[in-house]
């Protein structure tokens, strides 16, 4: 992606140790990992095109949302060390009360765990292997959708 996006995420909060950010909820680490991947496609998006913000938007839908992060962590799931999937299956495996409208429960259930090691990273100060996640997946297929236009 960019040279400097890890500072992007760099200091926004103080790291906590591994075993600190595995006592959080798989959901609760999925809300902030939410916002974590949001953050970085916005920012994606932002840096490669000034367009308007309605533009954007329709954009950022096609990279955030369940169907989309399903297919990525499928894509990742060979790349991530045994820590990552453990925290990616926890998240994957935990119980919402939220059930999708337009996505199937399977993509959700994906989609959740992907988040829950974006949050889970995040906590740990891991910025740079959220990048290089990133990177490997979202930046790689949205680079790949402008070859195709």
């Amino acid at each position: 992606m960019f040279p400097d996006e890890a500072d992007l995420l760099n200091g926004l909060c103080s790291p906590l140790s591994e075993p600190e950010a595995r006592m959080y909820s798989p959901l609760t680490l999925a809300f902030l990992g939410d916002a974590v991947y949001s953050l970085l496609v916005r920012n994606m998006l932002a840096k490669t095109a000034n367009k308007p913000t309605g533009k954007l938007h329709k954009e950022s839908i096609i990279y955030v949302n369940a169907a989309f992060q399903a297919r990525m962590i499928k894509e990742l799931l060979p790349h991530l060390s045994e820590n990552e999937t453990y925290i990616f299956k926890r998240g994957r495996n935990a119980h919402s009360a939220h059930s999708p409208k337009n996505q199937s429960d399977a993509d959700y259930r994906y989609a959740t765990g992907l988040e829950t090691l974006y949050g889970y990273l995040y906590l740990c100060g891991e910025t740079q292997r959220l990048i290089d996640i990133f990177n490997l997946s979202t930046y790689k297929n949205y680079l790949e959708n402008q070859e195709n236009k």
